[in-house]
């Protein structure tokens, strides 16, 4: 017998992982003010994208709570 969907605090779980991710991407900028200098420019591009990827994957979550508000509104 399949599970029931329990979506109850899925809301919560992409809100942490959101949070999570924007303080890796002010870790890593800071990062990069603090020692880009000191870094090659390969080191400070792959940063510079790991941190694009992550602003892409805020935006996705951020979609994903919209989708669990409606939802949370129908059930």
């Amino acid at each position: 017998m399949a599970k029931p969907d329990d979506r109850s605090d899925n809301w919560e779980k992409i809100s942490r992982n959101i949070g999570n991710t924007l303080q890796n991407i002010n870790e890593t900028n800071d990062y990069l003010k603090a020692h880009g200098d000191k870094m090659d420019e390969e080191e400070k591009r792959q940063l510079r994208e790991k941190n694009k990827r992550r602003d892409e994957s805020v935006k996705g979550l951020r979609e994903e709570i919209k989708d669990e508000s409606a939802f949370s509104k129908t059930h």
